[in-house]
């Protein structure tokens, strides 16, 4: 069982306003992370919120939703948070909600080759850049459960470099996140 995680409990720093709330194409970025997951192979779904707007887009779906009360604490925070709520999973999928060009077929490819590949970590490259959604077995939960600060399960990726299956996308708007108002540029231009 493949439970995807949406890590969506930032505070937008850089951005300086709730980047998740930006509309692309009529939709806010998560809302079209959110579809991109439940029309997917996903088995589960799980949003890993902060605020109230995000929270009201998860249960419009129907998914999950956890409030992330430590969100201060940094991505690591959310992605415990999952894990703990994703009982019966045998396996992760660690989803940011900033890639509004993120589709479910995307997923899905990601989820064939990492059932395929044998392999306990999958990532992603778009373009030859390290990217997300991120799959990552259980049998590292007790390795990501020790995690802290502002990152997910990059180090046991670096941990385990000849355990990783990785997957070449050539699009590279496909994996593309947005983080700072330079990137709302970059959006427009790679809606067309």
């Amino acid at each position: 069982m493949i439970t995807g995680i949406i890590l969506a409990s930032g505070f937008s720093r850089r951005m300086k306003k709730d980047k998740l709330l930006i509309k692309v194409d009529g939709e806010s970025i998560i809302e079209r992370v959110i579809k991109a997951c439940i029309n997917s192979k996903l088995d589960n779904v799980i949003l890993v919120y902060r605020s109230k707007e995000v929270k009201e887009i998860g249960e419009k779906y129907n998914i999950k939703t956890i409030y992330n009360k430590d969100a201060y604490l940094g991505q690591s925070q959310a992605l415990k948070l999952g894990m703990n709520e994703a009982i019966e999973a045998n396996d992760y999928m660690f989803l940011v909600g900033d890639q509004p060009f993120l589709t479910s077929e995307i997923i899905n490819i990601l989820i064939e080759e990492y059932n395929n590949s044998h392999l306990p970590i999958l990532v992603p490259y778009y373009n030859g850049i390290r990217g997300m959604p991120m799959l990552i077995s259980s049998i590292f939960k007790e390795e990501l459960l020790k995690i802290t600060g502002d990152k997910g399960g990059r180090d046991i990726v670096e941990d385990n470099i000849f355990r990783v299956k990785k997957v070449y996308i050539k699009e590279e708007k496909l994996g593309m996140d947005i983080d700072r108002p330079e990137d709302l540029d970059l959006l427009n231009m790679n809606k067309k």
